[in-house]
């Protein structure tokens, strides 16, 4: 992992309550070869909110989210996660992966794939006991995956899969949930079941945060929004950054005045 952490013990020292936000970026840089695809990013995520990052293909969004936990290599940034170094927070950090770039033909059940969430719990030994099955079940029936557990995880649907892989995460019992465009590809059924369960994490006052790809339903489904097109264009309350002006400069101009319009936005 190449992140660099701040130099008092990875804490970000600039504003009241900053370091003790979830997860707090500085000058994330990141290119690929000459290109750079994430530059000079600040991101602050406000504990126990719903965060969207949102953003037209290639913007950065999902390589943002990944540089922050150190899945992919960049060229400068500091990270702190509740005011601490990532890797001795990390714990409290769930991440939920692009269904693509998960090898769906590796011969697992789904029970097997949630019982994943749990592995700091079952430590070094690996003993998987009736109170951890019992645990993976009740994540799976939180996501209606239940009557699948002894199911191949080849054999799902998209819209399963991701739901098996949000069951995972429930298993870990995080504070801080991450995201990766978790709705893309799925079915309408499948998209309430997981924007349900997001929303029912936010009222235990866990902390979410996804990259989205549906303007229409920003407003429905978050309370903040964190806008990029390689730079960050703005951050704030859906009130405050959610606006037809920094649409227009995220996706420069790409929007139709239409489609704009028949969004819900705050005027100004």
């Amino acid at each position: 992992m190449t992140v660099e952490l701040a130099a008092n013990d990875g804490m970000i020292p600039t504003g009241p309550g900053l370091d003790a936000s979830p997860m707090a970026v500085r000058g994330m840089t990141v290119s690929y070869g000459q290109t750079p695809v994430v530059f000079s990013v600040d991101m602050t995520v406000a504990e126990g909110s719903m965060t969207a990052i949102i953003g037209p293909n290639g913007a950065g969004k999902s390589t943002l989210l990944k540089a922050a936990l150190g899945v992919v290599s960049s060229l400068a940034g500091q990270v702190s996660v509740f005011g601490k170094p990532l890797d001795k927070e990390r714990s409290r950090i769930a991440y939920v992966p692009q269904r693509a770039s998960v090898d769906w033909d590796f011969p697992t059940r789904v029970i097997d794939v949630v019982l994943m969430g749990l592995y700091r719990e079952l430590g070094l030994l690996r003993r998987i006991r009736g109170q951890h099955r019992a645990k993976a079940m009740a994540c799976l029936e939180r996501v209606g995956m239940a009557d699948f557990a002894d199911r191949q995880i080849g054999q799902l649907s998209g819209g399963q899969q991701q739901r098996v892989f949000l069951a995972r995460a429930l298993a870990q019992e995080a504070d801080l949930y991450l995201l990766d465009e978790p709705f893309a590809g799925v079915d309408a059924a499948t998209e309430k079941a997981i924007i349900d369960v997001l929303k029912s994490l936010k009222a235990q006052g866990k902390t979410v945060v996804a990259v989205h790809h549906d303007l229409a339903t920003v407003a429905e489904y978050f309370d903040r929004v964190f806008l990029i097109n390689t730079r960050k264009i703005a951050e704030g309350t859906v009130e405050e950054a959610f606006t037809a002006e920094n649409l227009d400069k995220t996706y420069g101009g790409r929007l139709a005045t239409g489609q704009i319009d028949q969004l819900d936005l705050v005027a100004g």
